[in-house]
């Protein structure tokens, strides 16, 4: 049975499913189901190193992993509309805007959020974000012709919009841009490999997986030495300015999520864990007086896995949603 929280996040889930084949989370089916199986089609993707630019109109609801050209007409009053854009973990998004027409003063916005926003939660979380909340929300309708194109600080944003008169709408177009440190990562599938690098920066870096996984830390270099820790309330990494957390939860912000386990300091080998959780983060916590490196891959739990616990799952920390 789906959480509230794969209800909320459906449209992407179903697209990240069907890039992958999986069936888990396709009970739910609204926004547009034959459109993720287009973007993933290799007759588009070699028109697209073509060079031919991408486009198609833009739903109310909707998810983009591609680039290229979208435009929304609204052929009735569309009064909570959002779009969520995603890239690979070391792309960028770049959003710009083409054309307006919509009446700010009627009651209209579209606003740019610099990450994801469902239910009130944030990805990144306020606590892993350069700027204050408000400064992530950029707003046509306040900044006009001043900033008419916006950039991520990750490899996700979004758009909010509301349009009340038919035949109003907007084009904007969404390119992708190379980030040398990815920070902050939303995957885009239930498995693969990375490499998390913070080189003497002062900031907190998060990586989730919107699936159960198992998750397998090869290296992780922090600037001292060995130790995994079970989180319990007098057992973690207090006072350890450089370590990683390991969380589950069912909501899509980190600081929302249950603690799991700490790893305090650096190792070679293999860890390995078993997280049963809607949605699992690596987060890692650097001081900036160390250039701190975690390698990590990860699949998604099947059934097989979830019911055979050994002791290193801790899949029994993440509690369905109510």
């Amino acid at each position: 049975m789906p959480s509230a929280f794969q209800f909320q996040c459906h449209f992407v889930l179903i697209f990240l499913a069907a890039s992958k084949g999986e069936t888990r989370y396709l009970e739910v089916r609204d926004a547009g189901e034959d459109e993720p199986f287009l973007l993933l089609s290799e007759d588009l993707k070699r028109e697209l190193s073509a060079g031919q630019i991408y486009r198609r109109s833009l739903r109310c609801i909707d998810m983009l992993s591609i680039e290229g050209q979208f435009t929304f007409t609204a052929e009735q009053p569309q009064l909570h509309c959002a779009a969520f854009f995603i890239g690979e973990p070391e792309e960028l998004i770049t959003i710009d805007y083409n054309f307006v027409n919509i009446d700010c003063q009627g009651g209209d916005f579209l606003k740019v959020f610099d990450g994801w926003i469902l239910k009130g939660e944030k990805f990144p979380s306020s606590l892993d974000h350069p700027l204050s909340t408000s400064q992530r929300y950029v707003d046509f309708c306040e900044s006009g012709n001043i900033q008419r194109s916006i950039r991520s600080s990750q490899n996700v944003a979004m758009i909010f919009f509301r349009i009340h008169e038919p035949g109003n709408g907007f084009t904007i177009t969404v390119k992708k841009n190379t980030n040398l440190f990815p920070c902050n990562v939303i995957s885009q599938t239930p498995s693969g490999r990375f490499t998390m690098v913070i080189p003497h920066q002062h900031r907190n870096c998060s990586f989730s997986i919107i699936y159960p996984v198992v998750i397998k830390i090869s290296d992780l270099i922090l600037g001292h030495l060995n130790g995994l820790f079970l989180k319990k309330p007098t057992v973690g990494c207090a006072g350890v300015g450089d370590f990683v957390e390991l969380l589950g939860g069912t909501g899509l912000d980190p600081s929302k999520m249950f603690p799991l386990a700490d790893l305090c300091h650096s190792f070679h080998g293999s860890a390995q864990m078993k997280i049963g959780c809607d949605n699992t983060v690596l987060r890692m916590v650097s001081s900036g007086k160390h250039i701190n490196r975690m390698t990590f891959e990860y699949h998604q739990l099947d059934l097989q896995e979830t019911e055979n616990r050994k002791e290193n799952s801790i899949e029994e920390f993440c509690f369905p949603s109510i």
